[in-house]
């Protein structure tokens, strides 16, 4: 008992290797006390329990299994003694088998062609019994992945059975190290394979030769026998007895069989019925099968069936087969009439639509249904537009009113806060009330783009793939009825022309009809128009139309669709470019009237208020909205180079300058009630201003009309320069023009101001000037000695130094013009009133003298050619002084005077002053 519970021992095995399925006997010890008590046995790794024929405790029989390992052990399994161990190992070998469609002039034994654990005859696949290598060598595997082989060979495979088989990937993946020795030898193996091949049955004939000379000689053996008893052809012979035996036996036979040999011949002629059958189930199911494929959507399949059964049973003329043919052709008509159906409907892709054509190609469907295809998808995209027009034109009705966008100018985009300062940037501050819902032509025009780019390019691609022939064969191939399509698609490219020619043109007009009503005709409008164009765009949205239907053209030019196809859009282009031009410059004058309303009267310490630096910024900001509209894609042309344009351009340019000219023209001519001064204010920066003198400033017109004069000067000077050269870079030709009209309007204003100011301020002075000089009765005949110069005259300065505090507050560089005006009209007054005299005593002469050289050496910094002109007219009106004393006086006098007056003459002085040329 001690024995029996003891594992199991191998200590022998024959044959020790083998290929699959060979018969081998085990020996041991403890190999199980009976077939029963023998529950596993496993040789390299492969259960052959199934196999395993129990012989003795040391003796086992079994097969061994297609095991995976090439060498293992083999462990026996008993119910006494458990799991066992071995002391040899068995190597399994694989043999090149002979297949089961091979001829051999030798019997074959075919037990290793059935599966011998589950005893079914199961066979197995041809494809399986052919060598795992083909080259007849020691298989090198290599370190390549087995990804990099796909990147390198797509669509290829290793596999030498595939289709797709690459002999390099086989090479690269099993003999990557193998000697250049080795491969000859490979290819001399495969060379000998491929002529056993062609050496065909006689091959297999010459080799079991042997075997057919052996039954020769049998059957020569039996006729020498049967002559040299010469028996054959004597009555009672033993060959005559056994015919005659042979026969009645043969008669018995059939009389004890004819039953059941009748049933036989019945059974096989069902047989033969059943064999017709399954020989022909393919034809016999094809009717279904096409049916059931139809459902599943799998038309390949029904096309590849079809063109097999009419390549087989399409001339036939067996009844029963040209009935079932006659149901097939009927689904295949069905079929034919369902495709088109589904080619024919929108909307569709581009690869469902080569897939139906195709699939009616290989068909062959009656007419040309590539081009029924193109036709009907024309249709469905023209009305795809006129759709998007009428949903938009409908969507304005229902809401009552149009959706406009209220525009919303440079100016108001302007913070009123905080003024722009000269030589600061131009950016629009972030203002949530510029966000504003899109206009209904911007949208429409949007919308009506994506529909042309989405369809246009497949309806191009399909055109395309119709005229190359690859509409109606993925592999190119060229057959009478793909060259037959291809020559009629040739023949209708002028048609195709004029359906992309009339998409084109309706998406041109649909935009005119939107935007550019006036370039349309009435009958054109009635079918295009319908807007509500009360309120029309902006330059913003014009330009993002612009962007649009650039991006629309830059599609479709990609597609390589000819240039005149695509020049109706070029056209409207240009057409939309000049009008957003033109309605940017007309919208930008709207906003330039406005900008009186924003002056603050707020001076700096130039004396210039905001409102040149809002102007510039309202003209700058002008033309960098035009500058994508303005900039010249490929096939575009400059439309300032077209002479209506500029002139146009030039023309609205100028009356925008004008505009703001009339704007400081109407600023000047307001009265005190027409300015909110609530806000008003100086910039007291200045440390030179005086305090008191601005405490009620700019509520004065004459105030006004100084800082006027000084956005004037600063305009002529500056603003208008920069203008030039912004024009000038966004490529306006007429710069020079436009500026040089514009200085001519500013400097007629200047004039016209200017005269306005100086008539308001020296009007007093000079006309109180001879009033004060015969204040008191005086009498130039008859008067004392000079005592010093006399309160009229010093009244006088005092009026010219207030109007230079008035100037020198708003701006220094005017206040030598101004000055110099006035004191040219008191000097041309005084020397009128001089010579008006007609005597002078010596007294009188002296006065006289004493207070125009006041007056004259007061002013001097200010004096002109012609105000001393006058000085010096007044002084030859006056006796001479003839003695040393009357000089000698004056000049006390007239030092007396400036001593007195130093502090009110201070102004005067030049360093208070910066004169500016004209």
């Amino acid at each position: 008992m001690s024995r029996a519970r003891q594992p199991p021992l191998v200590t022998g095995i024959s044959p020790n290797e083998g290929a699959p399925w060979t018969k081998v006997t085990i020996r041991g010890e403890n190999l199980g006390t009976g077939p029963n008590d023998l529950i596993g046995l496993s040789i390299c790794g492969h259960n052959c329990l199934l196999t395993a024929e129990w012989m003795s405790a040391s003796k086992i029989v079994c097969r061994v299994g297609p095991a995976k390992d090439d060498k293992g052990e083999i462990i026996v399994t008993t119910k006494s003694g458990g799991r066992g161990t071995s002391t040899v190992s068995f190597k399994l070998l694989k043999p090149e088998r002979i297949g089961i469609l091979d001829q051999s002039a030798v019997w074959v034994d075919e037990l290793n062609y059935y599966d011998m654990r589950t005893d079914r005859n199961k066979g197995i696949s041809p494809l399986s019994l052919r060598p795992a290598n083909p080259l007849g060598i020691e298989i090198d595997k290599g370190k390549v992945p087995l990804k990099d082989l796909e990147n390198m060979f797509p669509s290829m495979s290793g596999d030498f059975t595939s289709e797709n088989f690459s002999a390099t990937w086989y090479l690269i993946e099993n003999h990557s190290s193998t000697s250049f020795d080795q491969l000859r030898l490979a290819v001399g193996n495969l060379k000998k394979q491929a002529s056993k091949k062609n050496e065909g049955s006689l091959a297999y004939v010459k080799g079991g030769l042997s075997t057919f000379f052996e039954a020769q000689d049998a059957l020569a053996a039996i006729h020498q026998k049967l002559e040299s008893d010469g028996t054959e052809k004597v009555e009672g012979s033993m060959t005559q007895r056994l015919e005659n035996v042979l026969n009645r036996a043969s008669e018995t036979a059939d009389t004890l069989f004819q039953e059941v040999l009748g049933r036989k011949d019945k059974a096989d002629s069902t047989r033969n019925a059943l064999n017709v059958l399954q020989r022909f189930k393919f034809l016999f199911n094809l009717p279904l099968n096409i049916e059931r494929n139809i459902q599943k959507g799998d038309y390949d399949v029904v096309i590849n069936d079809y063109e097999k059964a009419k390549s087989l049973f399409g001339n036939t003329e067996v009844p029963v087969f040209k009935k079932v043919y006659s149901e097939v052709e009927t689904r295949i008509e069905a079929l034919r009439k369902l495709l088109l159906d589904k080619l024919l409907e929108t909307p569709s892709t581009l690869h469902d639509q080569k897939r139906y054509i195709r699939y009616l190609s290989d068909l062959h469907a009656p007419g040309d249904p590539a081009w029924q295809c193109i036709v009907a998808q024309h249709k469905w995209i023209l009305q795809l537009m006129q759709n998007c027009k009428e949903d938009f034109i409908k969507e304005q009705k229902v809401g009552g009113v149009s959706l406009e966008m209220d525009r919303s100018s440079a100016l108001n985009r302007i913070s009123l806060s905080a003024p722009v300062k000269r030589g600061g940037s131009f950016q629009t501050p972030k203002d949530d009330s510029w966000h504003y819902k899109s206009p209904q032509q911007v949208r429409f025009v949007e919308k009506l783009s994506d529909v042309v780019i989405s369809q246009l390019p497949n309806f191009w691609k399909l055109w395309i793939s119709y005229v190359n022939g690859s509409l109606f064969s993925e592999t190119g191939e060229k057959s009478g009825q793909v060259e037959k399509l291809k020559k009629n698609a040739r023949q209708r490219q002028n048609d195709f022309k004029g359906m992309i020619e009339e998409v084109t043109r309706r998406l041109v007009q649909l935009v005119r009809g939107a935007l550019l009503p006036s370039s349309l005709t009435e009958q054109q409008l009635r079918q295009y128009g319908g807007w509500d164009t009360k309120t029309p765009l902006s330059g913003t949205w014009l330009t993002q139309v612009i962007h649009t239907v650039r991006l629309s053209h830059e599609a479709l030019s990609a597609l390589e669709i000819p240039n005149d196809l695509l020049q109706v859009i070029q056209d409207l282009l240009q057409d939309l470019r000049v009008h957003c031009l033109l309605t940017t410059l007309q919208h930008t004058e709207e906003d330039v009237k406005r900008l009186a309303e924003k002056e603050d009267w707020v001076v700096d310490n130039e004396g210039i208020t905001s409102l040149p630096a809002q102007f510039e910024q309202c003209m700058v900001q002008m033309l960098q909205s035009l500058k994508e509209p303005m900039e010249c894609k490929p096939g575009e042309i400059n439309i300032l180079n077209l002479d209506v344009v500029q002139d146009k351009a030039c023309e609205q340019c100028v009356s925008i300058m004008k505009v703001f000219i009339k704007c400081l023209e109407q600023l000047s001519t307001k009265t005190d009630g027409d300015i909110d001064t609530s806000h008003l204010s100086v910039d007291l920066a200045s440390p030179d201003l005086f305090k008191n003198i601005q405490e009620d400033f700019s509520s004065k017109p004459e105030q006004r009309l100084l800082i006027i004069l000084s956005n004037c000067q600063y305009l002529e000077r500056h603003t208008f320069l920069n203008l030039a050269e912004h024009l000038e870079k966004n490529g306006f030709t007429t710069a020079e023009k436009i500026i040089r009209v514009s200085i001519e309007a500013l400097r007629r204003l200047d004039e016209y101001l200017f005269e306005t100011y100086i008539e308001k301020k020296s009007d007093p002075i000079v006309g109180s000037l001879e009033p004060g000089i015969y204040a008191g009765y005086f009498d130039w005949k008859d008067c004392l000695p000079p005592t010093g110069v006399r309160s009229y005259l010093k009244e006088a300065l005092v009026s010219i130094i207030s109007v230079h505090a008035e100037v020198f507050t708003v701006s220094k560089e005017l206040v030598s013009r101004i000055l110099s005006k006035i004191i040219e009209a008191v000097a041309e007054e005084m020397s009128r009133l001089m010579q008006c005299v007609s005597s002078f005593s010596k007294n009188g002469a002296l006065q006289a003298r004493l207070e125009i050289c006041s007056l004259r050496d007061a002013v001097d910094p200010y004096l002109t050619s012609e105000s001393r002109t006058s000085f010096k007219q007044a002084l030859e009106a006056l006796p001479q002084l003839q003695s040393g004393a009357d000089k000698k006086l004056l000049e006390e006098q007239l030092n007396k005077f400036k001593s007195s007056m130093k502090l009110q003459l201070n102004c005067f002085k030049p360093a208070s002053f910066q004169p500016v040329k004209r």
